[in-house]
């Protein structure tokens, strides 16, 4: 199916949750052509409108509805269940899943040897379009198809494409989960202002706008992270001071590798 000169092809989006919302947001700021949608829950009928058609399930789907692409955005616990249902689609479409842990092999298993498919691991600052994806295709993926998934990915934020799909796993515990602890950074800066004295509201806005403030000029700036800290640091100042006990080798360096490993054993583990 064809699409108007600078908008999104017909997309076929299954799963309307925060990922899939974020990116079905990105793809109208670009002009999406008449897509669908399928989520059984009362509350994705909210994506609905004269782009998207929402359906509960695929059998539900309009009989001549051929997307572009296929983007699978539900939970891995559930593709088992949820992408036999799609095979149908193989050969005739791409599929780009962004299902933490599901190998490409393991959802090809699922949608049949036609089937060609690029692997995702967007993260959740898509909702305000600063998210960042590393993407992997699969055999049999088109130079074409590759692009589409590209571009979609692009609606959100910026884009990576790594050839060794066994990435995926440590980058989905860097970037995919990530953000998680920036907020919790957020969230122990508030409770131990607290502490010091300081009101919850100013605590709080302290907090947060020195998380999105720091995370902003780390984005401006071609310093490395290692370089605008020492340049925060002050010899035997404020900042040295609190330095020394997160930097304690017991501490931050230790606790966040320990942390990085887990999530990437756990992104394994969800291969099934």
């Amino acid at each position: 199916m064809l699409s108007p000169a600078g908008s999104i092809p017909p997309i076929l989006l299954v799963g309307c949750g925060r990922m899939g919302s974020a990116m079905l947001a990105g793809w109208r700021e670009q002009g999406l052509a008449p897509s669908c949608a399928v989520d059984p829950a009362a509350s994705a009928t909210t994506s609905a409108g004269p782009d998207m058609t929402v359906v509960p399930d695929a059998a539900a789907l309009p009989d001549r509805f051929v997307p572009a692409a296929v983007v699978l955005a539900v939970k891995p616990q559930n593709a088992a269940a949820i992408l036999p249902a799609y095979a149908r689609f193989a050969g005739r479409t791409v599929f780009l899943s962004i299902m933490a842990g599901r190998t490409i092999a393991g959802i090809g298993a699922l949608l049949g040897p036609t089937a060609a498919i690029v692997r995702a691991m967007p993260n959740t600052p898509a909702a305000v379009r600063q998210g960042i994806a590393v993407a992997c295709a699969g055999e049999g993926v088109s130079t074409a198809q590759r692009t589409l998934c590209d571009r979609l990915l692009r609606a959100i934020g910026t884009v990576a494409w790594a050839e060794q799909e066994a990435l995926l796993d440590p980058v989905t515990a860097v970037s995919g989960s990530g953000p998680a602890y920036v907020f919790l950074l957020a969230e122990l800066m508030q409770q131990a202002a607290i502490e010091q004295g300081i009101p919850p509201d100013l605590a709080r806005l302290l907090a947060r706008h020195t998380v999105s403030g720091s995370g902003a000029l780390l984005a401006a700036s071609a310093e490395d992270a290692a370089d605008l800290r020492k340049a925060v640091t002050s010899p035997a100042g404020t900042t040295a001071a609190a330095l020394s006990v997160l930097m304690a080798p017991d501490a931050w360096p230790a606790a966040l590798s320990r942390a990085i490993a887990a999530a990437t054993r756990r992104s394994q583990e969800l291969a099934g």
